[in-house]
């Protein structure tokens, strides 16, 4: 599946933190917005470890899920266009 992942962070420090985790598991399409394909398993341990960097007091991360059909129907413009991103080449519609 493909997931986009949105952080707000308040901390320097955590929404370092928190970047460094996303990069490891997708890739950067904003600089708090991630898009990775992972099977459930590895959906399941991004999520646990971004729950251990963050205080949920004030920060926030929010993952939504593309199924099959909105994922064929991405658009990307400006800087995002032509980018490799989860391994397949960004199209533009």
């Amino acid at each position: 599946m493909r997931y986009v992942i949105c952080y707000d962070i308040s901390s320097e420090h955590r929404r370092r933190l928190v970047s460094e985790c996303l990069d490891g598991y997708g890739d950067r399409i904003q600089k708090s917005v991630f898009e990775a394909v992972l099977d459930a398993k590895l959906f399941d341990s991004c999520l646990s470890e971004l729950a251990e960097l963050i205080d949920p007091a004030v920060d926030s991360i929010a993952a939504y899920v593309l199924c099959a059909a909105c994922d064929d129907r991405r658009v990307y413009r400006g800087s995002a266009e032509g980018r490799d991103v989860g391994g397949e080449k960004v199209h533009i519609v």
